[in-house]
């Protein structure tokens, strides 16, 4: 199938994509021109801070001199000290009042001054991934995991409508959904992120697409909640990019916006991102580029008409959606002013376009890439001029060094039935955490992951991206100059940075990101370096804001954790606001998330495993035995996966003769234990002589995993 370049929408084209291309002339960074939207001050009314999502304010009283005194003015606990549930949801402001919404589907007005809640409203009990509510026309703008979005009054939090979407009867028999049972594309899929607000029109996304639910993204009516344009991201008969997918596929298509889009108003063009494609690593059933996943799509404001898009992955078979909240920046570039778009946060590289045309500012090149014929991959992939700010393969000297006796590649590396590690992994070299554009250094901030996946094709039960078990987790922050699309610095930590940790850029060259260990931190915005830090008592992912009252500059946060990439993240319901001379002391340290990925199976004592681990056989706990059958695809295919044993003990290590398979179990990356290829019957001996945590993986079928801890 014809490769799609930057093609516009029946009015004609607006512009082609530079397949071999060079980067621009670059001049040194400097400030962008202001923005026809405006950046918040007084107000954060927006998540992302204004219609572009630069998250950048323009308060200026905490600065890199003061912000030392920086202090607890007021501390909510919004679901009464909760801590069964994460939360993603970054608040708003308007008039001194923050609105926010809770994962328990609650969505509050609070008093910025004091803390105090003026209102509250419940929409359900059925949680959905909603990461904001939007504000306009004296309203609250908010939906819900029943699939329904509501308006609020902003002054009482009454209902005012409600719409309910991700209907059987939205778009006809073209929209891939069957009357009989409610379900679009096999899966109803659910709303999810930040809903927006503009010019009387709401723009509302959903998510669905591991299941194989089929994209669309809503625009609303925000004075009666009428739909009045919905944009089908999987195209149907007779659409623009219908013949990018084999056969049916589209129906099951997903490529679903579950983040926000950018607005400008000035063009009348709304910058919605695409996830990938169903399914999600297996492309065997979908030949061809599958519009529009993994993609930036220009639509047009009112009509939802599409002027432009640009597919950044083709043919994913990797998890490298690249759904985020674009950034909107004016620039000059080689002498010229350019408006852009920033987009392609999780292949750890920006792709950086024209927003009137679609445009790549620096160049484009459809390079070749490896190849493996049944899952029908892309022949090229594209790459943008500049660099990337991540490395794009798994290194030694990095947390992404490999497990060991996995397949290992780079970007765009295929897979098929054995799993293959590469990185930037599922949870992408940036994923969803929002950026930062800083009109005082030109620069664009990201918190990134330094996370590896093992991908295959989900056939035979193999999980199709799961993080190999014992590997690190860590990551960074990122300042880039998109001027010339390089980093200008990095700077690598202890926490992985990319699901949610978004950064607040501030008129006092004060720059704000909270961690997954609940830490939030003031760092200088010219070289990352820490200033401050506080305890906000859980995880920290969603972005800190700015806004003032009476003369006083606040920053608020809402801390309560997050499902990725740590799955022992703290949770909470913590809502924060901070002042020069605040005195409201940190919350207790919560237990930090484990840096590795963790066996988090019950454990199981030498003495009930007869100090014995069976490989390839799953543990049936019913029994404490080892299962009946070999497995050579599960993670856990080690009985116990989870062994307990004091110091001194000699654990042995079985390949049952009932397997069919070689086995070998070797520790990683410690070089504690090697069993060797183990035949069918053969067993061999360990005795462990000091206290410690030791994983280890079949050298075999390297996926399955176990972890003995020596007390």
């Amino acid at each position: 199938m014809e490769r799609r370049k930057f093609l516009a929408g029946a009015a004609g084209a607006v512009g082609a994509t530079a397949l071999t291309g060079t980067p621009a002339e670059a001049t040194p960074a400097m400030p962008a021109q202001p923005q026809a939207f405006g950046r918040p001050g007084r107000n954060f009314p927006k998540v992302g801070g204004d219609l572009g999502n630069t998250n950048h304010s323009n308060l200026g009283r905490i600065t890199r001199r003061t912000v030392h005194r920086l202090g607890g003015a007021w501390h909510t606990n919004l679901e009464g000290g909760s801590t069964s549930s994460a939360q993603q949801s970054t608040a708003v402001v308007q008039d001194g009042i923050l609105y926010v919404q809770t994962t328990q589907q609650n969505v509050f007005a609070v008093d910025g001054r004091t803390g105090a809640v003026k209102w509250r409203t419940n929409l359900g009990d059925k949680s959905t991934n909603m990461r904001g509510v939007a504000l306009g026309e004296g309203k609250v703008f908010s939906s819900s995991g029943s699939n329904v979005v509501y308006a609020l009054d902003q002054r009482t939090g009454a209902v005012v409508w409600q719409k309910a979407l991700i209907t059987a009867d939205e778009g006809g028999s073209d929209s891939g959904c069957d009357p009989a049972n409610g379900q679009c594309g096999g899966l109803a899929g659910t709303l999810a992120g930040a809903v927006v607000y503009f010019d009387g029109l709401l723009y509302v996304g959903m998510q669905g697409s591991t299941g194989g639910a089929r994209g669309r993204a809503y625009a609303l009516r925000a004075a009666t909640g009428e739909i009045a344009w919905t944009f089908w991201s999987a195209p149907g008969p007779g659409e623009f990019g219908h013949d990018t997918w084999e056969g049916e596929s589209w129906r099951t298509g997903g490529a679903v916006p579950w983040i926000h889009p950018a607005i400008d108003p000035e063009l009348g063009l709304v910058y919605w991102t695409f996830s990938g494609p169903y399914p999600r690593t297996d492309g065997s059933s979908r030949g061809g580029d599958n519009l529009f996943a993994n993609s930036i799509v220009a639509l047009d404001a009112k009509t939802g008409r599409r002027r432009w898009h640009f597919q950044s992955v083709h043919h994913d078979i990797w998890d490298m959606d690249n759904v985020m909240a674009p950034v909107l920046v004016d620039l000059r570039i080689g002498g010229k002013p350019r408006k852009v778009v920033v987009y392609g946060s999780k292949v750890g590289m920006y792709h950086i376009l024209d927003r009137r045309t679609g445009e790549a500012v620096h160049g484009m090149t459809e390079r070749p890439v490896p190849q493996e014929v049944r899952q029908k991959t892309a022949a090229t992939q594209p790459f943008p001029g500049g660099e990337p700010f991540v490395p794009q393969e798994p290194r030694i000297d990095k947390a992404t060094r490999p497990v060991p006796f996995y397949e290992t590649g780079g970007l765009y590396t295929p897979h098929w039935d054995r799993p293959v590690i590469i990185f930037p992994g599922a949870g992408g070299g940036a994923d969803w955490s929002h950026l930062s554009f800083n009109p005082h250094t030109g620069w664009i901030y990201v918190g990134y992951g330094l996370i590896n996946s093992g991908f295959s094709n989900a056939r035979d039960g193999r999980v199709n991206t799961s993080r190999p078990l014992g590997e690190y987790f860590a990551g960074g922050i990122a300042a880039v100059d998109p001027v010339t699309n390089t980093p200008v610095w990095t700077k690598d930590g202890e926490w992985s940075l990319a699901h949610g940790n978004g950064i607040l850029t501030t008129a006092g060259r004060v720059m704000f990101q909270g961690g997954p260990d609940g830490v939030l931190h003031a760092m200088d915005d010219t070289n990352g370096e820490g200033l401050w830090s506080f305890q906000t008592g859980a995880g920290v992912h969603t972005s800190p804001i700015s806004y003032e009252i009476g003369g006083e500059q606040y920053i608020a946060v809402f801390a309560g954790g997050n499902g990725l990439p740590y799955p022992d993240i703290p949770k909470g319901d913590h809502l924060w606001a901070f002042k020069l001379g605040g005195t409201v002391a940190p919350a207790p340290a919560p237990v930090p998330p484990s840096k590795r990925n963790d066996v988090r199976s019950a454990p199981v004592t030498g003495t009930a495993a007869n100090n014995t681990v069976t490989i390839g056989r799953v543990w049936d706990a019913a029994k404490g035995a080892p299962g009946a059958t070999e497995n050579t695809v599960a993670q856990n295919a080690m009985s116990p996966q989870h062994l307990t044993i004091p110091a001194g003990t000699t654990v042995t290590f079985v390949n049952p003769a009932g397997n069919a398979s070689a086995h070998a179990a070797v520790s990683f990356f410690d070089d504690e234990f090697d069993t060797g290829v183990l035949m069918p019957g053969r067993s061999w001996s360990h005795t462990f002589g000091k206290p410690g945590t030791y994983f280890y993986n079949d050298a075999i079928y390297p996926q399955n995993t176990g972890k003995i801890v020596v007390t």
